[in-house]
């Protein structure tokens, strides 16, 4: 039986990366939206053009309340999941800390963490042995920003990729035993619309001379370490923290 991959925010950018490149590994692909659903069909288009079977989900991983059902719908489709990219997330527009609003604080807080963490312990009950699963692979999206804090933009983002970062060491360590390796990826200046969600659309160009390659990354590029880390050429690979970041 072919493996399942989940991505969360699957429909653009890192994500549907991902989803494209891990059908070319062989894998049938579950692709999570929040809205765009034109967007998740073309990513299922072009999975289907590669021989794999695909599907879109429509779920919110800010409303804890839709996790749950996302899962199940994996569950109804496939009857399997062996790999989870928790991709889902946002940043909101450039600010210092001193003019934020708590609701911004909470909003991020809750997708890019706790949706990120609730959708993990989805994976966790079906993958892990202990619940009578298989084992699986769980790689979370995190940020160089959880590392170099990204002062007067968004420490906020920051702050919930650091949280990421923690949650990652810890859950690989508890699962360590239950057959699921557990890794983040760490883009770091990425050629995606993630800026101009920051208000800065030219924030890449006025960047890029500022990495050690001096370049911006790209959205595929990131995906190689998505799809390299839920592949079994990574077999002994679980709690790392890996950097795609340009040297950055």
């Amino acid at each position: 039986m072919e493996k399942v991959v989940l991505v969360t925010g699957g429909s653009r950018g890192i994500g549907a990366a991902a989803a494209i490149l891990a059908a070319d590994a062989g894998y049938d692909v579950a692709v999570n939206y929040r809205s765009d659903g034109p967007a998740a069909e073309r990513v299922v288009g072009q999975i289907e053009a590669r021989g794999r079977r695909a599907i879109a989900i429509q779920a919110d991983v800010g409303a804890p309340d839709q996790i749950p059902p996302l899962f199940e719908a994996v569950d109804a489709e496939f009857g399997r999941l062996d790999a989870l990219v928790n991709n889902a997330g946002i940043v909101s527009p450039v600010s210092r800390l001193d003019v934020m609003e708590a609701a911004r604080i909470e909003r991020i807080l809750r997708i890019n963490v706790v949706g990120a963490m609730l959708c993990a312990r989805e994976a966790v009950r079906r993958m892990s042995t202990r619940h009578g699963g298989r084992g699986g692979v769980i790689v979370n999206v995190s940020s160089a920003a959880a590392r170099l804090g990204s002062p007067g933009e968004f420490v906020d983002y920051a702050a919930s990729k650091g949280a990421i970062d923690s949650f990652t060491l810890g859950l690989a360590k508890e699962v360590a035993d239950e057959r699921i390796r557990v890794n983040a990826v760490r883009p770091g200046l990425i050629e995606t619309e993630i800026h101009d969600s920051a208000g800065v659309p030219d924030r890449v160009e006025r960047m890029a001379p500022g990495v050690p390659v001096k370049r911006a990354g790209t959205a595929d590029e990131v995906a190689e370490a998505l799809v390299w880390l839920i592949s079994d050429r990574s077999s002994y690979v679980t709690g790392a923290l890996l950097d795609v970041s340009g040297g950055r």
